[in-house]
């Protein structure tokens, strides 16, 4: 297990570019109080591009913009790899929460090991801002009032492109997913959107994840399937080596199948590169280039940490933490680290807006609202350059892209 002791972030850096809501001024930290976060990420497995090392740098810039918005307050920062292990993971929490005056949990990704954070962040009363981790069942029957999941998840990516590809021609499926809760949940979200649109699923197969590097035999069993579209339940470096592979077969480059990529980070697309992922489309809540504000925020990441083009788990972290911290300062650090479920409360009270994903706001299931976008990936014609790998098809309005209140089954909906 990788453990960085502590990084503390003793002063802020006048950054600027966040919306801050500081509330009155004695609201700040008292002295000798600080806020610690704590990271948990995947520093070294099929998710540390996506989230990793650069989780890690967004959530220090979001301490730093704080900082300097707010005189007083302290903020220190600490990472680990956790090996989208659920047991490693709750250890380090734990040890975290019991032992280094931890506050907060940030990101998590493996919705597994999310699952345990969010049960683990209950029962100490402190707080879990997820961003990396896509189950829905954290806003769903196991949501509780210490967890926000602040940047997507599986009810988002199947409404926003579930129906696409059945609207569009490919109106029988056939699921490569990795065998884990978030892959599950996938697959069963994108399944009943697919036969909503009048779509049929012809069958699907499960890797063992996270020790598969062939998924040759997966990929001929889907491809013989003579299902129209092969849908990929899973992502990071597993989807950008699935795909290689799909190619070597045929498989999404001769018109008989087509690949959908259920979930697909902006890292993947680097990864394999435009002429191999081009025409791939995907939902994301976040683009690096889609405004003044989510370029201005990029740029502060990149200036301050080398950070190239963010994934919307690293402005996912970025924008939770920021939000955490204003919520701390405006009901008092000391009254934030003594009740987690305080601090989230006043979170679903307070309106959000941030350079990453503009206004928006926290349902009572701790669900954070915000807009869908539907993009494909450019050609290699199209791309202008470096990074610009997104077109955007259309935009789900926040109110839409996510499940409705009522239908999760979360115990905190009366």
């Amino acid at each position: 297990m990788t453990m960085n002791r502590r990084s503390a972030l003793a002063t802020g850096l006048a950054l600027g570019g966040a919306a801050w809501l500081a509330g009155p001024r004695n609201a700040a930290a008292q002295p000798g109080q600080a806020i610690r976060l704590g990271v948990i990420t995947d520093m070294s497995g099929p998710f540390a591009d996506l989230a990793g090392q650069n989780a890690v740098a967004a959530t220090r810039l979001a301490a730093q913009e704080a900082m300097a918005a707010s005189p007083g307050l302290r903020v220190e920062v600490l990472a680990a790899d956790h090996q989208n292990r659920p047991d490693i993971g709750s250890n380090i929490a734990r040890t975290w929460f019991d032992r280094e005056g931890v506050d907060a949990l940030v990101d998590v990704p493996a919705s597994s090991a999310a699952l345990a954070a969010a049960g683990l962040a209950r029962e100490k009363n402190k707080v879990y801002l997820a961003s990396s981790p896509g189950t829905a069942e954290l806003t769903g029957a196991q949501c509780n009032a210490n967890t926000v999941q602040w940047t997507y998840d599986t009810w988002m990516l199947a409404n926003s492109t579930g129906g696409a590809m059945v609207r569009d021609g490919g109106d029988s499926w056939f699921f490569v997913t990795a065998d884990y809760a978030f892959g599950h949940s996938m697959e069963a979200e994108a399944t009943r959107f697919i036969q909503a649109a009048g779509g049929r699923v012809l069958g699907s197969t499960r890797y063992p994840f996270p020790a598969t590097t062939d998924f040759s035999a997966f990929l001929l069993r889907a491809q013989a399937s003579r299902a129209k579209v092969i849908g990929l339940g899973f992502g990071g470096v597993d989807l950008v080596t699935a795909v290689k592979q799909a190619g070597e077969f045929g498989i999404g480059r001769r018109g008989n199948q087509r690949l959908a990529a259920l979930i697909l980070f902006i890292t993947e697309v680097h990864a394999l590169g435009l002429p191999a992922a081009q025409g791939l489309v995907c939902s994301e809540t976040f683009y690096w280039d889609l405004n003044d504000r989510t370029r201005a925020f990029s740029a502060r990441l990149k200036q301050g940490f080398g950070t190239p083009a963010p994934t919307m788990v690293h402005a996912g972290c970025y924008a939770a933490t920021l939000h955490y911290l204003k919520a701390a300062v405006a009901m008092g650090v000391g009254a934030a680290k003594a009740s987690g479920a305080e601090a989230v409360a006043r979170m679903k009270a307070m309106p959000t807006d941030d350079d990453a994903f503009g206004p928006g706001s926290i349902r009572i299931d701790g669900r954070k609202i915000h807009p869908a976008y539907l993009l494909q990936v450019k050609t290699p014609e199209e791309s202008r350059g470096p990074w610009d790998y997104y077109k955007l098809l259309q935009t789900t309005p926040a109110e839409q892209a996510f499940r409705p209140l009522g239908e999760g089954g979360c115990p905190l909906v009366r």
